[in-house]
């Protein structure tokens, strides 16, 4: 059976012919886009003859590799004498249309050329003529550059582009090969399947098959990650798939997918899979500034990268962070850019959730075709609804346009006025709110984006010109960019916020529900499968990810004995008003837990300032009742930023069978109450402190008084599940194995209350009350 490929002509020439340095990114990115206006402005000009947005295509054999080849030119012109047709490829910039080189760019010559082979080809014409219109988007300004070619020459030139496109494509063809091969013969890499992973994995294998999403509230312990992995892959196998992406919030949950792939690809399975690390993480420089001048790996990245892909896809499968920056030193080219690269070709990609939803930082050249072939599995997807307020809003603040104000006074006029105009907005703005600290608006700042939009188009042209070095203007173009395009999403979904807090004035636009916009960034993919171990109520979450009515949801049952787990419930009151008289309490009864049992604790409060508080009243104690050495505890306090190392250490204390008892003082929500694993005796007991409850706030506020003008419980949507989802996270820590035993306290009256008692898993419903000891 022939090999085929199919793919865009603008996708072959973009491989082909892109050169030059990261930098040069801005240029093509931004002042070379393919403006919509700008276009169809030019094929306005058309005569009544000629035609516009024409589908053309070729099937091409080369090696061995059928070639099957589309697009649509922009025009296609019959010209005034009628004897030669003319291809139109229109390209707008919003830079100075004289710092267009006087031949054009090779890239969209190419993507001319393509376009006339198929036409000339399909019609039979022996002669074309190929034309490049540049408009300016401001001016109107336009330049034309035209050649003229036969056929023969247009074959030539195709065949070439498709002779160093090739040794890719013959790659890609036999590693798919391999890769099918060996999921075939894939077994389970288990000796049998926990209880609940076979439902589990059933359901994600239906999902794909059907094309729908799943909404999976799955316990810790059934092996989630494998559950869905592993039917993913076998769908891949069944031609279901092409990709799939696994998605997560945080970088423990990554590694815990790279191991069970690891693990896959040592029973026999070949499969191309890329991390994507953050570049702030993965970059090779002390400093993250990707110019040509600055940094080796993005001088001339464009012309070394299509060789690093090569390589790297020829010799690795499981390409984690370490691989990609081996690599990315081999050929010196930037290790963020370079996996992004590689995502495009990969089978498998392990990143965060904004690699997908995020309108800023999605992966743009996946096309919808290969869109129907790929699903997503969206890990601890609870993490998924606060992220995405996050991604769908945008602010702007006062002082970043008055810096840029002061920097180009007497240097750039219009970069000046236009920065002066938005800071003067921002001082008329703070006037009109007196003595008000927060202002709520139900309508986009008209006023306010058109003059951020003046001050874009200033930047762009600054930056384009490659004349500014200036990292503040840069920052604050890219600031106003997303500000512009979030207010293109703003419906009756988002406010506008003022604030004012006399160091600084800002306004964000603020996105209050953001379901519809998950649904629109997560459209065309054939599958979603969200899951989590804490996805209840599963109503709630599948209303705030975007379900629709024909889509599935499963509850797996937990695996473990009810009698692994001694759940306890202490009615404290731990409200704020309460805070101050409940510490020594709590601290009595913590330190009354630990003292009880030797062993390792973790101890999780609702905020930073609370678990102080209860640090220092529990050291009291431990001082009062041990002496100054304290010679049989061991306590850690979570910091509010704690590096890699320092989080290494915290979790490297919790061992088995050490000799003294450590308590580790944490935040729900925090880095140590989801996705860590203390397996058997290195975690002895949790204590909860608290329902979870987001601090009270007018944006929090704004999200419940939203909800209950839908109909819905707005304190529930904005309070009380967020918080309760947290508890179950941070008691979830317990029991991650067959083997685990553990106490659980849950320090709280309101856990007696029905409202909080129906969000606690079925497994803690089992427990004893403590009386308080005052």
């Amino acid at each position: 059976m022939q090999t085929m490929v199919n793919m865009s002509v603008r996708s072959l020439v973009e491989y082909v012919f892109r050169s030059g340095s990261l930098d040069s990114e801005f240029r093509s990115s931004k002042a070379l886009r393919d403006g919509t206006k700008a276009h169809q402005r030019i094929q306005k000009q058309y005569g009544d003859s000629d035609q516009h947005e024409v589908y053309v295509s070729a099937e091409i054999v080369y090696e061995g590799i059928l070639f099957v080849i589309d697009g649509r030119c922009d025009g296609l012109l019959l010209g005034a004498d009628g004897d030669m047709l003319t291809v139109d490829e229109i390209k707008s910039t919003s830079s100075d249309i004289a710092l267009i080189p006087e031949d054009g760019y090779p890239v969209h010559w190419a993507q001319a050329k393509f376009y006339a082979y198929m036409v000339a080809r399909d019609r039979g014409l022996g002669t074309m003529r190929i034309q490049l219109t540049y408009t300016q988007v401001d001016t109107e300004e336009t330049r034309h550059f035209v050649q003229e070619a036969t056929l023969e020459e247009l074959e030539a030139f195709v065949y070439e582009v498709i002779a160093r496109y090739h040794p890719y494509a013959h790659l890609k063809h036999e590693h798919e090969q391999r890769r099918n091969r060996s999921i075939k013969e894939l077994p389970f890499p288990f000796a049998q399947y926990r209880e609940g992973q076979r439902k589990l994995a059933g359901a994600v294998y239906t999902s794909i098959q059907d094309e729908h999403k799943l909404f999976a509230k799955a316990p810790t312990g059934i092996g989630k990650t494998m559950s869905t992995l592993f039917p993913s892959v076998k769908a891949m196998g069944e031609g279901l798939l092409q990709r799939f992406f696994y998605l997560t919030a945080k970088t423990i949950t990554r590694t815990a997918a790279e191991e069970a792939f690891t693990l896959l690809q040592e029973k026999g399975l070949r499969l191309h899979v890329i991390t994507i690390t953050a570049k702030e993480k993965v970059c090779l420089k002390e400093e993250v500034r990707c110019t040509p001048e600055y940094c080796e790996f993005a001088d001339g990245y464009f012309d070394r990268v299509n060789d690093a892909v090569l390589d790297l896809l020829g010799h690795e499968t499981v390409m984690t962070r370490t691989v990609i920056e081996t690599y990315a030193r081999k050929h010196r080219v930037c290790p963020f850019e370079f996996a992004l690269d590689v995502a495009y070709a990969a089978d498998a990609v392990i990143c965060d959730y904004n690699y997908i939803f995020d309108p800023r930082v999605n992966l743009k050249r996946l096309w919808d075709e290969q869109k129907r072939y790929t699903a997503l599995l969206i890990d601890e997807a609870h993490n998924l609804v606060d992220r995405a307020r996050e991604m769908y809003a945008s602010d702007l603040s006062k002082s970043a346009f008055l810096a840029l104000q002061r920097e180009f006074k007497g240097v750039r006029k219009e970069l000046h006025d236009t920065a002066k105009g938005i800071n003067a907005y921002f001082i008329a703005l703070r006037k009109r709110m007196g003595e008000r600290e927060m202002l709520v608006e139900e309508a986009l700042p008209e006023t306010l984006l058109d003059l951020v939009e003046a001050f874009i188009l200033v930047a762009e042209k600054e930056l384009g010109s490659g004349l500014s070095q200036s990292s503040l203007l840069l920052e604050a173009y890219f600031s106003a960019h997303n500000f512009v395009r979030t207010s293109k999403l703003y419906d009756e979904r988002y406010v506008t916020l003022s604030t004012d807090d006399r160091n600084e004035v800002s306004v964000k636009l603020a996105c209050l529900d953001p379901s519809h916009l998950l649904k629109q960034m997560g459209k065309g993919y054939r599958s979603h499968v969200f899951f989590s171990a804490t996805l209840s109520p599963l109503s709630y979450y599948m209303d705030a990810l975007g379900a629709g009515e024909h889509d599935y949801s499963v509850k797996v049952p937990s695996p473990f004995a009810k009698e692994q787990l001694d759940v306890r419930i202490q009615p404290i009151s731990t409200r704020y008003q309460d805070r101050e008289k409940s510490r020594t309490l709590i601290a009595r009864s913590v330190y009354e837990l630990v003292t009880g049992r030797a062993g390792n604790y973790l101890v999780f409060f609702p905020s930073y300032a609370y678990m102080s508080s209860v640090y220092e009243a529990f050291t009291d104690l431990v001082v009062m009742n041990e002496g100054p050495e304290g010679h049989q505890l061991e306590v850690l306090v979570q910091q509010a930023k704690m590096s890699e190392e320092e989080r290494e250490h915290f979790l490297a204390a919790f061992q088995a069978g050490a000799a003294r008892t450590v308590i580790g003082f944490a935040v729900m929500g925090g880095i140590f109450s989801e996705g860590i694993d203390l397996v058997g005796d290195r975690l002895t007991g949790v204590v909860v402190v608290g329902v979870g409850l987001p601090q009270l706030g007018p944006e929090r506020n704004l999200i419940k008084d939203y909800m209950d003008s839908t109909g819905k419980n707005g304190y529930d949507y904005a309070y009380v599940y967020p918080g309760m989802n947290k508890v179950q996270q941070a008691g979830g820590r317990l029991i991650r194995s067959e083997t685990d035993h553990g106490v659980l306290l849950l320090i709280d009256d309101r856990y007696l209350q029905p409202r909080y008692q129906r969000l606690l898993p079925e497994e803690w419903r089992d427990y004893s009350v403590l009386p308080i000891q005052r």
